[in-house]
């Protein structure tokens, strides 16, 4: 296991590389398991969790080739359709091969999925989906089984899930009939796979809305796919740069991810420059938290897309503590995300802890250098953060590996800031 070293306590300014987006290229490696012709995804980022999945398409039975940035991916033949614990704890799509193996086996058995323990993360949804579109399934045994093609049907998820969006829009592709999505997520990850699937042949309308056509067709062919920026990791950069007290301007984002994100940074006085292909935030800004109308303390909640990302709430508390001012953060969406912030008033930082759902935080203050713990992808980015703010005593995040699940290139982008970090 292996932990960051850092020492802080200086402005981070520079210009990065937007990497491809975690959250579409997972959902498109189980994607490829929909034809038995070669598919080739661009852009893709070297995580831990891309690792994950590939080993698990190279269990059924696909061929893999991996170069960098690229992936050609060609399963022409299923040869296993259950997967084994190992493999299915390594990733939380680990579920989304459900759906492709029905398609190309009529059986899978597989294990709960792994991931962030950020809360309880339902698989009702997918249930939902699945059994509406005709499949035979034993939830307690996770065994799942389809004669035939699927049937469509008209769904509606009692919540917008990522997950379950992709996975049911996977199977309504090559359903025999059209297929309703209703209260879908709309995320641009979700849009990036609809676009992989239609390059595949699928008949989708509505992507970028929360309501989805699907004409289901008997067969998909092998296509080629950029996969789309991560707007998180562009996120997640933005607030290191705003709270060091630097500047940072990143490339290759797409300006419409980024309207809400830009709404929220001006709630911390922080302006950005946001370009048709790059977004600048500019050297030499003090955060400072702007009040709402009649002077009430203002908050940032998250929310289903096109609000404020659940995956920002992390990095933006971090800078909460380095803005002048007071700022509560509400996230609805998962009850134990909030739970990193112990390290952070640990390290100096004036944070209420008001539930579990939402915390109170008051700058800026001097954070001093810890040795912390990284419990999930995000909240170990944002003490990433954190220790780069920190002065005194060089700054120790344990659990390094996790960030490697979610952040390409870590180091080699901090120390193009001007980091000071070694990993051990």
């Amino acid at each position: 296991m292996s932990q960051f070293v850092i020492q802080g306590g200086h402005p981070l300014s520079g210009e990065i590389a937007a990497s491809g987006s975690k959250n579409a290229v997972l959902p498109m490696i189980a994607a490829a398991l929909l034809t038995d012709e070669e598919v080739v995804l661009e852009n893709v980022p070297d995580l831990r969790d891309v690792t994950g999945m590939l080993d698990i398409l190279e269990y059924l039975g696909a061929s893999v080739s991996r170069s960098p940035g690229k992936l050609v991916l060609r399963a022409r033949k299923v040869e296993q359709t259950e997967i084994p614990f190992e493999l299915c704890e390594r990733t939380r799509t680990s579920f989304l091969f459900v759906a492709p193996l029905l398609h190309r086996a009529g059986r899978v058995c597989l294990h709960p999925p792994g991931g962030d323990q950020i809360g309880r993360r339902r698989l009702d949804a997918h249930f939902y989906g699945l059994r509406g579109l005709g499949v035979e399934l034993d939830e307690d045994k996770l065994e799942f089984r389809r004669d035939g093609r699927l049937t469509p049907a008209m769904l509606f998820f009692d919540e917008p899930s990522v997950t379950a969006t992709e996975h049911i829009l996977m199977a309504a592709v090559v359903a025999e009939g059209k297929t309703t999505l209703l209260n879908a997520a709309s995320e641009p990850h979700v849009q990036d796979l609809g676009r992989m699937l239609k390059g595949m042949g699928a008949d989708i309308e509505g992507l970028g809305t929360n309501t989805l056509t699907v004409n289901g067709v008997e067969r998909l062919h092998g296509t080629t796919h950029r996969v789309v920026s991560d707007h998180v990791e562009v996120g997640s950069y933005l607030a290191l740069a705003a709270a060091t007290g630097g500047g940072i301007t990143i490339t290759d984002t797409v300006r419409g991810h980024y309207w809400m994100l830009n709404r929220v940074f001006e709630r911390f006085g922080i302006s950005l420059d946001i370009q048709s292909d790059r977004i600048v935030l500019p050297e030499g800004q003090v955060p400072t938290i702007r009040r709402d109308a009649g002077g009430a303390t203002p908050s940032v909640a998250d929310g289903p897309w096109p609000q404020f990302p659940t995956d920002m709430m992390s990095p933006m508390v971090v800078l909460g503590t380095q803005s002048q001012g007071t700022i509560l953060f509400f996230e609805k969406m998962f009850e134990s995300r909030m739970y990193f912030v112990d390290p952070l008033i640990q390290m100096g930082a004036n944070i209420v802890v008001c539930d579990p759902h939402r915390v109170l935080v008051t700058g800026p203050t001097g954070l001093r250098g810890q040795t912390v713990r990284s419990p999930d992808i995000r909240a170990g980015m944002a003490l990433l953060i954190a220790a780069l703010c920190a002065r005194g005593r060089p700054s120790v995040v344990q659990n390094a590996e996790i960030l490697d699940r979610g952040y390409e290139k870590l180091e080699e982008k901090l120390s193009a800031l001007g980091a000071d970090i070694t990993r051990e």
